[in-house]
């Protein structure tokens, strides 16, 4: 890996063999960031860090959710270089609204996605609304299942 930390959007090429174990403490410790940037910003008011999400969190919803859905051990989607999915999990993408974020499951066609989507993106609502988001599930074209993400709660 190279550069600074960047969550899975699950558009990105798949985890190196062997850099689980790596990716994992990197994750966790951007988490932990994200955890005290809450608790700085929502000093004065006390209560659980990860009630609801900073302002930084929603200038870059995608980044932010990208990464409490990794934290939360969920899987991100992956494509190839030619940008073929070449793995299963989340897509993260920004929403039509400015402050959301789009959560679609996919994965390789012919690999019973459509099968899992409802209740894996039930597992990620879940996941995101621990953290202090508001996450819809709706239907759309051809029945495609994605949430429709935004923070809850009023902005600091």
């Amino acid at each position: 890996m190279s550069g600074g930390f960047e969550a899975a959007t699950g558009d990105g090429p798949p985890l190196p063999e062997g850099e689980a174990e790596q990716r994992s403490r990197e994750v966790r410790a951007a988490f932990e960031g994200l955890l005290q940037i809450r608790r700085v910003s929502h000093g004065q008011d006390g209560g659980d860090p990860a009630a609801r999400p900073a302002a930084w969190e929603r200038r870059q919803p995608v980044r932010a959710v990208a990464l409490a859905l990794e934290a939360a051990k969920q899987p991100p989607s992956a494509v190839d270089a030619s940008g073929a999915r070449v793995a299963t999990g989340y897509r993260v993408t920004p929403g039509e609204r400015p402050g959301t974020a789009v959560v679609e499951w996919l994965g390789p066609p012919a690999s019973g996605v459509a099968q899992q989507e409802e209740a894996a993106l039930t597992a990620c609502a879940s996941a995101l609304t621990r953290l202090g988001w508001d996450a819809l599930l709706y239907r759309g074209p051809r029945r495609h299942r994605f949430l429709e993400v935004e923070p809850a709660g009023p902005p600091d």
